[in-house]
């Protein structure tokens, strides 16, 4: 037995460091070694010419052949590191990879991304919608629904999620993100990542997540895309910074550079923000990745004068991925032979490529099954997340005198008007991958679908998106006339939104406001429903609505949420996660601002109301809740101390809901100005009618109270904090020792 062992035990040790009886296997091939010594293995047998090929991104796909992989590879060096994979389904992939495995020196496999946004067939509703839910464990599911279909179809990182914090409505990419507050991003940040990652990166149902546009992309200037980022120090790290940190104590795999340049420094050549914070400080040990061309758009940018010196400055500014340009392969091999890169610096990106591959069971499992697509897409589980995703995100803006839900005593004909109300495309939103417009309910097949034949459906479309055909308008007024309350559905192309989408207004076309103008000249009650990818200014149209429901771009539930709240089928439970002001003029306008120099009616525009139509949180319910007083377990609470912050919630109607208890945070006095308030905590529950729920905040003062100064740094300081949620308030009193 002692032979036996010591037998084993020699056949493990040699295993280990790359030998076996007869043969020598080497150590990066041993699925039984640890991953950091299977990296330093690898990186020390690559040619430097090998270690650059693992650097490039380029892209394969575009309805391409399988059987034309040998002829894609042409062109494709069979090192290659990265491609970005533009079929839906595994068979090119498989094929690729397998050339890779099987001809190529060392047998590195490619890893294969895609900008899976907001699903990849079984789309759900845009992320800024998305957040209006408040249910992070629902992100993670659709989250994880993406993942899966991505994984099974030949995809193993997805660009997403988009944690830039965005206040300017006219940003088409506003709709990417979870809007405007930094809590919110930081947690549907942690939430996605979770979903996209699971517990085991090799598992074949998750993919790498990679977090997008480090950092401060979403501050852009006058809403306008790839411009220039002005942010103070403090700013960037009180509202910029906060959702990246986050999702790197969440393990996200990698973390893309952006396009913007950030206080005179392109961030794709920001080696403080880079190396400086993201790697050494926050200790993440994924890989950068270039956003598209943003290495060749330092020249555009005016800090390098060639083409060559910008792979130089990326390089050393800790890009370890070129997306798109193919500069490095041009370039980087040349730059390290005269000394420009150090050959290190080019390993240390290589070891996080590497790093990630391993992770993911590449090496072990280079393939993925074929199966049809009817076992991987638009499973029933993953249209019923999608389905409740869109339930919970949809926002009641307004209800006029309880108009919703119908009365169905009362209605006879229902009249639905409007470009939106049979349009599918428009409802998947911007960056719909592989979806499909076929796959979307329509607003009018699930209205028509909602009320049967006990309410009859007119339906006139009056007029377009955009444009200046009134020669609709009529028929609509008419169809208006002849029915008991009138769906306006109105709103935006999907392409108005998302990358290079920029506008100068966020009011929508003068056609839509003119068209409800006429249908509410009807006299009839008007719901208005609205599709969009941004805040929208509403001034001069909610005043002929009765009620308001934001659906955003759904995905694939449509219109279903919009009928069931019409019927009565759902009760409303979204808050607005951005801002919606009056007038393109007040942007930016957030919840968070901090305090003005004069107070009263000094500083106030002298035309319009210096307050937003609607806030960030604003929501209505079909019930109605109360807030009981909040009780803290403590009024004192020191640094090293936590307490808890308790409210009662009671549903006082007879229909359930749920409801989500926003906590807030305010220090009227600080060394550093602090805004007005910060939400700290948020939690969704259902309520049944005439029950109660207890919302419990547990505050952690460094957390919680404290805050950060210009560098980075969290202090606290005595004096009274505010704790509020749902209009009521408590004090709680930070010292140095009780």
């Amino acid at each position: 037995m002692k032979r036996l062992s010591i037998a084993t035990l020699l056949l493990s040790i040699l295993i280990f460091n790359g030998a076996a009886p007869g043969k020598k296997e080497p150590l990066y091939r041993n699925p039984a070694a640890p991953t950091e010594k299977r990296v330093e293995d690898l990186l020390s047998r690559m040619t430097l010419k090998e270690k650059v090929y693992q650097t490039w991104q380029s892209y394969v796909g575009l309805n391409s052949n399988p059987n034309n992989a040998g002829v894609i590879l042409d062109t494709i060096p069979l090192e290659i590191g990265s491609l970005i994979y533009l079929e839906p389904g595994p068979e090119l992939r498989n094929s690729i990879q397998e050339k890779v495995m099987k001809e190529s020196r060392l047998g590195i496999p490619v890893l294969f991304a895609y900008d899976a946004i907001h699903g990849y067939r079984t789309i759900y509703q845009i992320p800024l919608g998305q957040a209006c839910s408040w249910n992070t464990d629902l992100a993670e599911k659709v989250s994880r629904v993406s993942a899966m279909e991505s994984r099974m179809s030949g995809v193993d990182l997805v660009f997403s999620p988009m944690i830039d914090v965005a206040r300017d409505g006219r940003w088409g990419r506003i709709s990417e993100g979870y809007g405007e507050c930094p809590y919110v991003n930081s947690r549907f940040c942690i939430a996605a990542i979770r979903g996209y990652q699971g517990d085991d990166l090799a598992d074949h149902s998750h993919v790498a997540a990679c977090m997008k546009h480090y950092v401060g992309y979403g501050m852009s200037e006058a809403g306008r895309d790839y411009t220039p980022s002005d942010i103070s120090d403090q700013s960037l790290w009180e509202t910029y910074l906060p959702p990246y940190e986050a999702g790197v104590k969440a393990g996200a795999a990698a973390v893309m550079s952006g396009f913007n340049t950030l206080n005179g420094i392109p961030t794709s050549a920001n080696k403080g923000n880079i190396e400086d914070i993201l790697k050494s400080r926050w200790g993440f040990d994924g890989f950068v990745v270039s956003d598209w061309c943003s290495i060749k758009q330092l020249v555009n940018q005016g800090i390098a004068e060639t083409e060559k010196e910008a792979v130089r400055i990326a390089m050393n500014s800790g890009v370890d991925m070129d997306m798109g340009d193919n500069l490095n392969m041009e370039y980087l091999e040349e730059l390290i032979k005269e000394g420009s890169v150090q050959e290190k610096r080019l390993d240390e990106a290589v070891r996080r490529i590497l790093r990630i591959k391993f992770r993911l069971g590449l090496f072990e499992n280079p393939y993925i099954d074929v199966t049809a697509p009817d076992k991987r897409y638009l499973l029933p589980e993953s249209v019923a997340a999608a389905g409740q995703m869109a339930d919970e995100s949809m926002v009641l803006l307004k209800n006029d005198g309880g108009l919703l839900p119908l009365d169905r005593s009362k209605i006879r004909r229902l009249a639905l008007v409007g470009p939106l109300c049979k349009d599918n495309v428009n409802l998947l939103g911007n960056w719909s991958a592989f979806g499909t417009a076929p796959d979307v309910t329509t607003i009018y097949k699930a209205v028509s679908d909602e009320f049967g034949e006990d309410v009859e459906i007119i339906y006139a479309r009056g007029c377009g998106l955009d444009g200046n055909d009134e020669s609709g308008f009529q028929e609509a007024y008419e169809a208006a006339l002849k029915a008991d309350a009138v769906v306006c559905c109105l709103g935006e192309d999907r392409m108005w939104s998302g990358e290079n989408a920029s506008r100068s207004t966020i009011a929508l076309p003068e056609i839509q406001s003119r068209f409800l103008d006429r249908i509410a000249s009807s006299g009839r009650p008007v719901i208005l429903v609205l599709s969009n990818g941004r805040p929208l200014a509403l001034s001069g149209m909610a005043d002929n609505a009765a009620a308001i429901i934001e659906m955003w771009q759904p995905g694939i539930a449509g219109g279903k949420p919009v009928a069931g709240i019409l019927s009565g089928r759902v009760n409303p439970s979204g808050r607005l996660s951005v801002t919606f002001p009056y007038s393109t003029g007040q942007i930016p306008i957030y919840y968070c601002r901090k305090n003005s120099a004069r107070r009263g009616t000094q500083g106030l525009y002298q035309d319009i109301t210096s307050e937003p139509m609607y806030s960030f949180g604003h929501g209505l319910s079909f019930s109605v809740f109360e807030y009981g007083d909040i009780h803290l377990s403590d009024s004192v609470i020191t640094a090293d101390m936590k307490i808890r912050a308790e409210v009662t919630v009671t549903n006082i109607s007879d229909t359930d809901g749920k409801e989500a208890v926003l906590w807030y945070v305010t220090d009227p006095f600080c060394s550093i100005a602090r805004p007005v308030k910060e939400l700290k905590f948020f939690e969704k529950k259902m309520i049944r009618a005439g029950e109660s729920e207890t919302f419990v905040f547990e505050i952690d003062p460094l957390v919680d109270l404290g805050y950060v100064d210009r560098n980075g740094n969290k202090f606290i300081e005595t004096g009274d904090y505010h704790i509020s949620a749902g209009g009521r308030n408590a004090t709680v009193k930070a010292v140095k020792r009780l």
